[in-house]
Order: structure tokens, then sequence, then C-alpha cells
């Protein structure tokens, strides 16, 4: 079956594989009808068989089952699963409510319960497993300490706790500045801006998806698609000097990819025009500068225009310029990511005078 292995390394490259995975989000949203429903068995045994297949790959064994990405390989059957049952309660839901009968959340309160002593119970109970099962997990895996920092023998690959590769894998798209503060910034600001956005009072309390398309489409792309990709990124697919590798790769030290780390300053006066980059920074990244302006002051007030304009009427001026400027920082993550891909485009703008790239 190497002709397998050998089809998935490749579809595994990182441009095709998140393109797959935008696509496949995408459609599985369009039909929703079919995948939400309960008799789902068939298709969660194929995969759990198939991970049970790949693990007599040795190289893929070896990355699965290392005490550090017991977690990721958790997280790859967890996170399916909570979106299918999400789902699945919005799809009968919505069935619900099509009939007139109003979710299932929102009944007479014949059905609800007391926090006390019912709920407690239950919380007692899912807190005694949880704690079995970290006393197990701790027994039975090694804890992933290593031996003092040694400046003469560096880890290759050097790489961040999972919960944290998210963000390593962003450094190799953008600068530290923003990759490491303006973007984690904008998650915690944009979710605690949630509330004041949202001019949909529906679905508050109670499963739902017809009545909140966008929002649940956006947000689950936006997690889903994005930072958990970007985990597996630099979990399954980040090997030895951070190249990458596919699942059934050997992780090989002496792999070498020549890439060429080219800004837009370059492809334009060097490629494009054949002449030597200006020496004032301002003429030498006016273009880039150009660019991203244009990206956030002409894309939002285009849009309220046509394609989103009934959520400028709904949101207002600040409301939805706010939504745009949100939506349009999540959005650079992919365009960046696919620019260093497939052009070795390194900085928009790279204004090494002020330590200031984009």
């Amino acid at each position: 079956m190497q002709w397998l292995k050998d089809i998935i390394n490749w579809l595994c490259q990182p441009s095709i594989l998140f393109t797959l995975m935008a696509i496949g989000f995408l459609a599985a949203v369009r039909i929703r009808v079919i995948w939400t429903k309960a008799a789902l068995v068939a298709g969660g045994a194929v995969i759990v068989v198939f991970f049970l297949w790949s693990l007599q790959d040795p190289n893929f064994n070896l990355i699965v089952t290392k005490p550090d990405n017991v977690p990721i390989t958790a997280m790859l059957f967890l996170v399916p699963f909570f979106l299918w049952l999400g789902m699945h309660l919005a799809y009968e839901n919505d069935r619900r409510i099509a009939r007139g009968d109003g979710p299932v959340e929102g009944g007479d309160g014949k059905d609800r319960i007391l926090v006390w002593p019912d709920l407690v119970y239950t919380e007692m109970l899912c807190l005694i497993v949880c704690t079995v099962v970290l006393v197990v997990w701790s027994i039975l895996l090694q804890a992933p300490i290593e031996e003092a920092a040694n400046p003469s023998k560096s880890p290759n690959p050097s790489k961040a706790p999972w919960y944290f590769l998210g963000l390593q894998e962003m450094l190799v798209y953008f600068d530290p500045w923003l990759a490491g503060v303006v973007f984690p910034g904008l998650i915690i600001m944009g979710l605690m801006a949630i509330p004041f956005l949202d001019y949909n009072k529906k679905g508050n309390g109670y499963y739902t998806f017809r009545e909140r398309q966008w929002e649940v489409t956006v947000f689950s792309f936006g997690f889903v698609v994005m930072w958990v990709m970007l985990i597996i990124y630099g979990t399954i697919l980040r090997g030895p000097n951070w190249n990458f590798f596919g699942p059934y790769e050997f992780w090989d030290p002496h792999k070498l990819e020549p890439l060429v780390n080219v800004n837009l300053s370059e492809f334009i006066y060097v490629k494009g025009l054949g002449t030597g980059l200006p020496r004032f920074w301002l003429w030498r990244e006016i273009w880039g500068v150009l660019l991203v302006l244009a990206y956030f002051g002409v894309i939002p007030p285009l849009l309220a225009r046509s394609v989103f304009k009934r959520f400028y009427e709904n949101m207002g001026f600040v409301r939805y310029n706010t939504m745009m400027f949100l939506l349009l920082a999540m959005a650079a993550l992919p365009i960046k990511m696919y620019l260093r891909w497939l052009f070795n485009l390194k900085y928009i703008v790279a204004i090494s005078e002020f330590f200031f790239n984009i």
C-alpha cells in the first residue's frame, strides 16, 4: 500500500491540504443534511480503522505516539466529533422550527432539571472520570521532560508546546510583532466583541444553523480550518529544519528545500522593472503600503455596497467596519500563507529601518 501513502503524502503538501480542507468544510456545510444525521457510526468506524492502519507505518507511529503529540492525536477525533454533535443538534432543532414546534431547549419546562442536585451530581461524575483518565494517562505515558537546556545541542525541530504550535506556525508567515502580539490580541478582542457586533438575536440559548448560518460558518471556519490546521501543521507535518514532511515520510534532517524568500518590493523593482531597490524606505515600500491600505480601506465600503449591504444596513457604520476589520485580519493569514507557499513571498511591506514588516 505504499502507493496510497505516497498519494497521501502528496495531498498533505501545505497548499493542497489547506485548499482541500477549506473546500471540504464549505461543501460539508452545504450538504449538512446528509452527515448531521444520527446514523454516522460507519463513517467514524472507517476513520478509526484508517488511523489504526496508519499506526503500522513507523514514521507515522513515531509522530502520533510521542507524549507531546498525544493531545493532538486525541484532537483529531474530538474536534470532528463535537463539530458533528453540534451540527446534529442544530439540524434537529431546524427541523422542529420548520414544523412550528420550536427548539428542544425552548420547551414548556417539563424536561428541565434543577442545578442542585441534578447538574452538580453530573458535574461531579464528570470530574471523577476526568481525574481517572488523567491519572491513567500520567502512569502509562512518560512525561515529555528532556534534559536541561544545552546550547551546544538544540532540538531539531525545536517546537513549542502543542497549544502554542499554531502561533509558532504563524511566525513563518508574519513578523513576531504580528504573529505573537497583534493577531492573538485580535483573536481575544474579536471574541469579546462578538456580543456587541451580533445583531441577529435568533439562536440564543439553543442550537441552530439555519437561523445563524453566517455566524456559525465563519466561526467554525476560523477555528477548524485555520486554527486547528495550524496546530496539525506544526505537530505532524513540520519536521527537522522546520521543513514540511508527509505523515508517512521519514524526517530526514539533511533534507534541503531551496527557498528564496522575496519581498514584494523586490518582485516589483528587481524582477518586474529590472532596476535596483530605491534607497529611501518609503519609495521602496510604497507599493506594499498602498496595497495594505487598500486591503483594509477599500474592500469594506465596496462590500457594503454589494455583498454585505444587508450587514451594513443592520449593523451601522461603526459595527460594520469593526466586523470587516476583524474578518480581513483573519483572511490575511491564509492569504499570506498562499503567497509564501506559491511565490515564496516573505513580506508585503519590509521596512527593516524601523523593524516594521508585514
